[in-house]
């Protein structure tokens, strides 16, 4: 467990710069550990704080290191020009990769030796504001991404997970979908992401269209006792007023405050899988947008977006993510496995055919006539995040 946060330089805030009383800290009883509270007012903004990372091991001992080079306005600057750089997939890796690996040297080197002794597998990263919508699967060493040494994920912070372990593996999946609309674009590869996801996980019912309906969806959460959510549609996340932003089904959209009325979590979902754009990234207010709304509905794990992801790219990641589910122990790792497959063009769309690591699929004619892509750019990887419970 990674607490990343931003410090004041000296243990007494000056007065000048903080105007507002802070509340005071919390304890995270999994770890034992006492948990920075959340800046207020005019605290959250202050450039000179500097950066501190603090690491729990699955033991319990604390590790702590703090970055005194890396300051807030350092660090969240370096974020936003990674960020705009693995954005665009036309991009050459020269132009993301000097940005991501300053981000690791700051985020993970001071920890890699501890990492290294502990034979640590799985990072679980509780994010200050400003780096929560930091792609960290694609922090690069100078040699390998983040992602193919470690399996990562994400918690709002102060947040707690739910720690027992349930295999899903035998569980059943829901699979909804649209791929047509009326005032937005066409999204022609959910039909055979809905279909591919289906056969991949085995067990389930799958709606498209016409059945991706609210009063569908919740029928099928009622009647059924689905482990597994998979939602492929347009989505939305806007900062401010929670009806801004939306998951859109066929007949309404579904708000960002309307995520809770689906009672999820007595329906026994352990997992949510948004395929869609923008559903990881929130705001300080609604942490990690739709995924931070399922997590505080009670959902486990919410595998979602920080980004406007690649349909295309959301086939092959979520394709090979249900087939690696299947096999791997956690979510996490499955998550991990699938981006890495994507990274080294294991998986991989050319001549009308989707590729990866136990099938080969022929594409229908829509999608057959768009041109061969090459997934292994990590804007077609990275922006996929699990937040929440990582097994």
């Amino acid at each position: 467990m990674i607490y990343v946060n931003f410090t004041p330089t000296s243990t007494k805030v000056s007065e000048t710069k903080c105007q507002t009383k802070l509340p005071s800290p919390q304890i995270d009883r999994r770890f034992g550990y006492q948990i920075p509270a959340p800046s207020q007012g005019s605290c959250a903004t202050v450039d000179s704080d500097e950066l501190e990372i603090v690491m729990i091991t699955g033991d319990g001992e604390t590790i702590r290191r703090r970055i005194p080079e890396a300051n807030r306005a350092k660090v969240l600057a370096k974020t936003r020009e990674f960020q705009q750089a693995i954005n665009n997939p036309q991009t050459i890796p020269a132009n993301y990769l000097k940005s991501s690996q300053q981000l690791y040297q700051w985020l993970i080197q001071p920890l890699e030796e501890d990492l290294e002794a502990g034979k640590i597998k799985s990072l679980i990263f509780a994010m200050d504001t400003g780096l929560r919508s930091l792609p960290i699967a694609a922090l690069h060493d100078g040699n390998e991404f983040l992602i193919e040494r470690y399996s990562v994920s994400l918690i709002p912070s102060l947040s707690l997970i739910s720690l027992p372990y349930r295999d899903i593996r035998s569980q059943q999946i829901l699979a909804m979908g649209s791929s047509q609309f009326t005032d937005q674009t066409a999204l022609p590869w959910v039909p055979v992401e809905l279909a591919i996801i289906l056969e991949q996980f085995g067990k389930g019912k799958s709606f498209l269209n016409e059945g991706f309906t609210l009063h569908n969806l919740q029928n099928q959460l009622h009647q059924g006792r689905f482990a597994i959510v998979h939602l492929a549609t347009h989505a939305e996340f806007q900062p401010g007023n929670p009806n801004n932003s939306y998951i859109q089904l066929w007949d309404r959209k579904l708000r960002l405050n309307e995520i809770q009325d689906l009672e999820l979590s007595q329906r026994g979902v352990d997992l949510l899988v948004l395929s869609a754009c923008r559903t990881a990234l929130g705001d300080p207010q609604a942490e990690l947008g739709f995924a931070g709304s399922a997590l505080a509905a009670g959902v486990d794990s919410t595998l979602a977006t920080l980004w406007y992801i690649s349909d295309r790219g959301a086939l092959g990641l979520t394709t090979e993510f249900y087939y690696q589910l299947s096999q791997a122990p956690t979510k996490s790792e499955a998550l991990r496995k699938a981006q890495v497959a994507m990274l080294h063009s294991n998986l991989r769309i050319t001549n009308h055919q989707l590729y990866s690591s136990d099938k080969e699929v022929s594409l229908p004619l829509e999608v057959a006539k768009l041109r061969n892509i090459n997934l292994s750019h990590p804007y077609y990887w990275a922006g996929f995040t699990l937040v929440g419970n990582p097994w």
